[in-house]
């Protein structure tokens, strides 16, 4: 951890705390056992952990029964992304790639090496053969929806990347940002969903519902782009849809001019309104999952899209820097979003009302926003109403007993911060001790510092002067 972020969390207590609970606290649904593990499938697990940190640890807690096919499904996106992504890839090369990737699964010992030597995830692709292999020992039943997926989301990406247009100019319209979403997010949202029914790990209704699925995918990616303009943009890619910038500045570029600063919040602003509407459907879903190890695997990433989204809003850093949420929140939002649907519902509404209260009366977008804001809660409320029918309206429809054990969780809650100040103290002091024992036993003379702060001397003196005292103290002169 660098120097700037340890003195980020000492300033932020209740981050830091977050961290340490999450660390400490945190006890996984289910474990990995590599030890009953094959060659193989220990060498996609550390792809796994290369290519993706976050999905990783989540991946890797999910139930047995879908551990190895999501990890699997996973890889084989990431290396047909990773393929996508690669520029310098030549076009006739890259598209029979694309669209005939999901034969490929098919041929044990394929390898690919073409990408730049720059690509992050090359290695992936340099021995896909071991995915391969794993991917023959799942189930037919998950096979064939791997397959599917895949097969449909090559044949999109192979589309985009002959479009000229989009590659030059960027995406157009609304519906073909939803449509490059579908693609690259939402398929796999839909993918997700079936593993999780034919696991038996979810409602079967979730397949009678796609717009829900769809959902999940398009608030993630649609997050992504949103937060990442300012890299997409370095890199000469363009994703934000003309149909929305172009009614806030006359160039894409201006978006990233300081002298339109303006205008790029109202357009961000139009962007992130796009993505609040998918925020009821994405709670409708995580209602439908069954086993807790798939709900946190669901939950997490929609959490942190949802405080990604607050982060983003109104802010002018968004076209200057890659804006994230902190360590300290994320690990906050992980612990809330392994619990249960009221607690997730909690956090999105928390994040609704943190993007109210920055909504600008002047953007063109302030009364959708508003709208979107509060259709969140409506949703929400009709879930898990907050008040108690018959209740007082103190504390607002909260118990007697709600009360008391609020307040005992208040009183814990300060204990706690207590308890964390004073191990941070002991930390010191006990660091500060083991410094200056190490520099006695080095030879540290103490008792001359001693002397000077008697004397009202706080100053460090110079070689020669120090010299002086040294011999002084020790009885003689020179010899």
């Amino acid at each position: 951890m660098k120097s700037s972020e340890i003195l980020y969390l000492l300033a932020r207590p209740q981050e830091l705390r977050s961290i340490i609970q999450w660390k400490l606290w945190h006890q996984p649904v289910h474990e990995r056992d590599p030890t009953k593990e094959s060659p193989e499938l220990h060498k996609c697990f550390f792809y796994l952990d290369m290519t993706s940190r976050s999905f990783s640890a989540v991946i890797k807690e999910l139930h047995p029964e879908l551990l190895v096919p999501i990890c699997i499904f996973y890889l084989i996106l990431r290396g047909l992304d990773t393929i996508e992504d690669d520029m310098t890839i030549p076009l006739e090369e890259k598209v029979p790639l694309l669209e005939n990737f999901v034969n490929i699964l098919d041929q044990p010992g394929w390898t690919y090496s073409g990408n730049h030597e720059r690509e992050k995830d090359r290695d992936l692709l340099v021995e896909f053969h071991y995915v391969i292999t794993e991917f023959g020992k799942l189930k037919p039943a998950y096979r064939d929806i791997i397959r599917d997926i895949t097969e449909r989301m090559g044949a999109g990406m192979a589309r985009y990347a002959q479009d000229k247009e989009h590659v030059v100019a960027g995406i157009q319209t609304i519906k073909d940002y939803e449509q490059y979403c579908h693609y690259v997010a939402g398929l796999v949202g839909e993918g997700l969903t079936r593993l999780f029914v034919e696991g038996k790990l979810a409602n079967e209704m979730l397949m009678e519902r796609p717009d829900l699925h769809e959902s999940m995918g398009q608030l993630l990616q649609q997050v992504n782009i949103i937060r990442d303009i300012h890299e997409d943009f370095v890199d000469h890619r363009k994703f934000w849809p003309r149909e929305i910038w172009s009614k806030h500045v006359d160039k894409f570029e201006d978006l990233l001019d300081p002298a339109h600063r303006a205008a790029a919040l109202n357009c961000s602003s139009d962007m992130i309104l796009n993505a609040l509407r998918r925020a009821p459907d994405c709670i409708y879903y995580l209602a439908g999952i069954r086993d807790q190890s798939v709900f946190n695997f669901c939950a997490i990433p929609q959490s942190m899209a949802m405080a990604t989204l607050s982060v983003c809003f109104r802010n002018p850093a968004l076209f200057e820097r890659n804006v994230k949420i902190s360590k300290g929140e994320a690990c906050q939002l992980m612990m809330e979003s392994t619990q249960n649907l009221e607690t997730v519902c909690g956090v999105f509404r928390r994040f609704a009302r943190k993007i109210h209260q920055k909504n600008d009366p002047r953007d063109p977008n302030f009364l959708q926003i508003s709208i979107a804001c509060g259709k969140i809660e409506q949703f929400i409320e009709g879930i898990f109403p907050s008040q108690v029918p018959g209740a007082t309206a103190v504390g607002q429809g909260a118990t007697p007993e709600a009360l008391e054990k609020k307040k005992a969780e208040e009183a814990e809650s300060r204990w706690d911060m207590v308890y964390m100040m004073l191990a941070v103290l002991a930390t010191l002091a006990t660091v500060t001790l083991l410094m200056l024992g190490v520099a006695w036993l080095a030879g540290a003379r103490f008792d001359l510092a001693f002397e000077q702060i008697k004397q009202g001397n706080f100053k460090i003196p110079a070689p020669a002067e120090a010299a002086k005292q040294v011999q002084e103290a020790r009885g003689h002169g020179e010899l």
